[in-house]
């Protein structure tokens, strides 16, 4: 099975950046075996379904704003996605929720997507660094894809063999 884990967000946006920082905390982590696949996705938007077609798994690592206080780690999958984008970040924005909609259309909605997002403090720019609360949070959004990616059966490489030891 392989999988995607997806940062997204412009990181020209105070914690718009958030997914990105994450995605390379994610990278840190690693290295990851050949079926994890990290893929910046930034500001991409409907030109993501590729990245659902090659895919079984899709690990989202996003900015949400769910109306939780600013700096909150949440995750979701299934139905509760649409919650997680319920605010969007600016009106023109292209949700993750508008993405998978146009991969069901074209038949091409991954078996399990799972999203690990921070509820942002500000997405005002241009600024390039996340808030306290947002910075704050990272170690916390990290444990929790280490752990869904942990759940479809991904650890670092050379991590199980060392656990023990």
């Amino acid at each position: 099975m392989t999988t995607a884990v997806l940062g997204l967000g412009n990181p020209l946006l105070t914690d718009d950046g958030v997914g990105l920082v994450l995605l390379e905390a994610v990278r840190e982590a690693g290295p990851w075996d050949a079926g994890v696949e990290l893929v910046d996705g930034g500001t991409w938007g409907l030109s993501l379904p590729p990245v659902l077609t090659d895919s079984d798994r899709v690990l989202v690592l996003d900015a949400v704003r769910a109306g939780a206080a600013p700096g909150a780690v949440l995750r979701g999958s299934g139905a509760d996605i649409p919650r997680l984008y319920r605010f969007p970040l600016s009106p023109h924005q292209i949700d993750l929720t508008e993405v998978l909609g146009a991969a069901d259309l074209l038949g091409v909605t991954p078996a399990e997507v799972q999203v690990v997002g921070v509820e942002p403090a500000s997405v005002e720019g241009p600024c390039v660094q996340l808030t306290a609360c947002v910075a704050d949070s990272v170690p916390r959004a990290l444990r929790e894809a280490l752990a869904v990616l942990a759940g479809w059966g991904h650890t670092p490489v050379g991590v199980a063999a060392t656990a023990g030891k």
